[in-house]
């Protein structure tokens, strides 16, 4: 008898998801081991997808996001939003809770009607958590009883062996990884985003393994997340894959000529970043005013990318999007950079553009953001970063706001100032100072960025993706 063909499911809800599992090692490592892929995405995306990524051994199916975002709205909505509540804000005292204390403060300031009356309740709920594991594992087992039966058929059709998420079931993934876990099916995650082990917290499935980045998001799973530390692998980050050998950089000529850039002008690029809570266009401001006024040490141009939260069908994020684009239309040294949007419910989170991304970072001769994960990608080039936190007058006024001043205590934030990796500047006197140190000493800080690479990505020789790979595939085959 023909031995069964081993098979896994991999959720790929987020564009970043996209860029760690198929424009790296990981999908092809496995395949080649012999398991089949089914790769469970938005829709729209299968054809797109299979044009550029299909292979023998690669399957693409629905991942049914509107259908889960129906039931999350309609069936005891107000008990799933607390659950979700409690599973992100109710991680031990271990770890750095300040992301936590943050988001709370978010939900009691944007609480309306019944929700705003519960809230000292659920704070009392999560101060418990905080200190108590037993508690943490209640609120989990209580996320048990909301299995919506959405790919009942896939399972049966496809049979897997193990369920892979880009997430332990934060976001809409929790619906498949619950399924999965309550039909005895192993379920993984991999840790996607830098900064999500401490920001995101408990798992919002029953779980199994977990492969991240280092050892520092590890000791935020065991520690914050009650994690096995044996169930937990260090497997670097695959998306990153491409940077470390180079493969995504377009000549310094065509990129200046992609977007009409001055080949005698130093190019400074802004990425934006931490738009949920604070405004940016205070930031470009001031960079837009001293590079228009020549005020640098150097003549030099800006680049403005967008964050993909601007697309979103919000008044306040629209409305920062189109100050920017008309502050470029009466600017001449100001360009703009738009995300390329993936398409769906995946949004402008996107590896369509990674070649814009990593030739931006690359041919700048100064990056600039507020603590975006980029800060990392762009110490792999080497290329002089700064962490540009001005607050803004009145910041977001209908919704919460966090003065960008008051967020150096984030855990990742915390941890790229200790390393000296870059600098933080609090208001444009600093900004032009610290824009005109890495101008005329681009090599201040290249000692401390291969640290804080070495120690936040573990592997930097490409080989993330193959290690990932294998390590999914030895759970399979250990089956």
């Amino acid at each position: 008898m023909t031995e069964k063909q081993k098979t896994v499911f991999i959720s790929a809800d987020h564009g970043l998801a996209i860029v760690y599992f198929l424009q790296s090692d990981v999908v092809k490592t496995m395949i080649e081991g012999g398991v089949r892929v089914v790769l469970l995405t938005d829709a729209i995306l299968k054809e797109q997808i299979e044009a550029r990524f299909g292979q023998d051994g690669l399957i693409v199916e629905d991942l049914r996001i509107k259908e889960a975002r129906d039931y999350f709205n309609s069936y005891k909505p107000s008990m799933q939003f607390w659950l979700d509540f409690l599973r992100r804000a109710g991680a031990s005292h271990k770890i750095n809770l300040v992301p936590v204390e943050n988001y709370i403060e978010q939900v009691q300031v944007e609480a309306t009607g019944k929700r705003k009356l519960l809230m000292p309740v659920m704070k009392m709920a999560v101060m418990v958590m905080h200190y108590s594991k037993l508690a943490r594992k209640l609120m989990q087992r209580m996320q048990r009883q909301f299995v919506p039966h959405l790919y009942d058929d896939l399972f049966e059709k496809y049979d897997p062996e193990m369920v892979v998420a880009s997430t332990p079931g934060w976001r809409f993934d929790k619906y498949l990884l619950r399924e999965a876990a309550a039909r005895g099916i192993t379920t993984t995650t991999v840790i996607v985003g830098w900064d999500n082990s401490c920001s995101y917290n408990l798992s919002g499935a029953d779980m199994d393994y977990a492969t991240c980045w280092s050892e520092l998001q590890k000791q935020e799973l065991v520690l914050g997340s009650d994690w096995d530390p044996e169930k937990v692998n260090i497997g670097g980050i695959p998306s990153y894959d491409g940077y470390f050998l180079n493969e995504w950089v377009m000549p310094k000529e065509d990129y200046f000529e992609l977007h009409g850039l001055d080949s005698t002008r130093k190019l400074i690029s802004y990425a934006s970043s931490f738009v949920s809570f604070s405004p940016n266009i205070q930031n470009i401001e001031a960079l837009a005013e001293l590079v228009n006024e020549d005020a640098l040490a150097e003549p030099s141009q800006l680049l403005v990318r967008l964050h993909p939260n601007h697309f979103m069908n919000k008044g306040r994020f629209a409305a920062e999007r189109e100050a920017v684009r008309e502050m470029v239309k009466t600017m001449p040294h100001v360009h703009l950079v738009e995300p390329v949007a993936l398409g769906g419910e995946l949004g402008h989170y996107s590896g369509e553009d990674m070649p814009e991304k990593t030739s931006m970072m690359a041919h700048s001769d100064v990056f600039v953001t507020v603590y975006s994960t980029m800060v990392v990608e762009t110490a792999i080039h080497r290329t002089p970063i700064i962490a540009e936190c001005i607050d803004h007058e009145v910041g977001w006024t209908e919704n919460f706001y966090l003065p960008l001043s008051e967020i150096s205590d984030w855990e990742t934030h915390r941890r790229f100032i200790e390393a000296k990796a870059g600098t933080v500047v609090l208001d444009k006197e600093s900004l032009k100072d610290t824009l005109n140190l890495y101008l005329q000493n681009p090599t201040h800080d290249a000692a401390a960025q291969e640290k804080f690479i070495e120690d936040e990505c573990t592997f930097t020789d490409g080989s993330a993706g193959r290690r990932t790979g294998e390590y999914l595939l030895s759970l399979v085959q250990g089956k």
